[in-house]
């Protein structure tokens, strides 16, 4: 039977992992790859760098809170923190459809300027290509970043029993909003995107002396797909408090209404932390005193019980099995 890829194999789930683990892994097989990380950790000579490539397709290209331009930015900016890499250098590629408003590109390229001052990483190098109309649906933009990493270890490999679990912020804010523009649903709210560049943060738990042993942004596939990759990456069990999640209530009612999961949402400006539990209050302080992650919190910890499963603790004292996002949710969320 010929196969076909579908949307569900970008949709950052279990499909988007089969595919990688079975074709690109097969055919580009070498150690560096094979970690799976935000960002490949590379010494070059004496230096240890971080270096990341992400592509962006979002639909709408504006949405409440930013844009395809300032995701661009945030997003590759978060790949390289992940690391515990400082951020220092972009390259871009833009793929303008003919006759997309110069106006609009503008807007987009300003705001990512705007994001880029945020931790004064530079774009060094870049490509433009206009193709005719209808070959891409207005404007795709391609950045690669590298950082240079200040702090050695970050690691979906190093969760041990004992951690606990951190979430900076509202899971699903950014899905819920690209939906609700997109699909022109009346919220009776300002619900916008959690798309920020995280690097003052991270930087502030390193200055502080945090511990830290993974840290990962949720984009594609949201809170569950980064707590299934840690369980079995590093073969424990993770466990978490559904009530100590935080959800927006505008997000659970889109949710509920369109009968999606929220912890499958995807999210570009809130990070997954797990560390030793004696550092934890330490990091919440830290966390605090940023806008970014001024709603942090602990969600659960990590234990043997069921090794590479995440366990949800309902509100009602039972418990369930919280599973890798299956099929395509959303597709052109990032």
């Amino acid at each position: 039977m010929t196969k076909n890829i579908l949307l569900s194999h970008g949709g950052g789930g279990e499909e988007t992992q089969h595919l990688i683990k079975e074709l690109f892994f097969k055919h580009f097989d070498n150690d560096i790859l094979l970690r799976m990380e935000d960002a490949a950790a590379l010494t070059m000579e004496s230096t240890q760098i971080a270096f990341t490539t992400d592509s962006f397709t979002v639909s709408p290209l504006f949405f409440k809170g930013g844009n395809i331009g300032k995701l661009s930015i945030a997003g590759t900016v978060n790949d390289l923190s992940m690391m515990g890499a400082k951020p220092r250098y972009l390259t871009c590629s833009f793929m303008i459809e003919e006759g997309f408003s110069y106006e609009k590109l503008e807007e987009i390229v300003i705001s990512m300027r705007d994001e880029m001052a945020k931790t004064g990483v530079k774009i060094v190098a870049g490509d433009t290509k206009v193709v005719p109309r209808g070959s891409v649906d207005g404007l795709f933009i391609t950045t690669t970043g590298i950082g240079e990493i200040i702090y050695q270890g970050i690691s979906a490999h190093h969760i041990a029993q004992g951690d606990v679990i951190i979430v900076s912020h509202e899971v699903g804010n950014h899905g819920a909003c690209i939906l609700a523009t997109r699909e022109e649903l009346e919220l009776e709210s300002e619900l916008q995107t959690d798309c920020a560049s995280l690097w003052a943060p991270v930087e502030a738990l390193i200055h502080a002396g945090v511990k830290l042993h993974a840290l990962r942004d949720a984009t594609r596939g949201g809170l569950s797909a980064v707590l299934n990759e840690w369980a079995e990456t590093s073969h424990v069990c993770i466990e978490v408090e559904e009530v100590k999640i935080p959800v927006a209530q505008e997000v659970k009612g889109v949710c509920e209404l369109l009968g999606f999961e929220p912890y499958e949402f995807a999210n570009e400006g809130t990070m997954v932390i797990a560390l030793p539990k004696e550092e934890a209050q330490k990091a919440l302080e830290v966390l605090k005193g940023f806008q970014e992650t001024a709603q942090s919190t602990i969600i659960g910890d990590v234990s043997s019980r069921f090794m590479d499963k995440v366990i949800l603790h309902t509100p009602w004292e039972s418990e369930r099995f919280l599973e890798p996002p299956k099929g395509e949710l959303l597709p052109r969320i990032c």
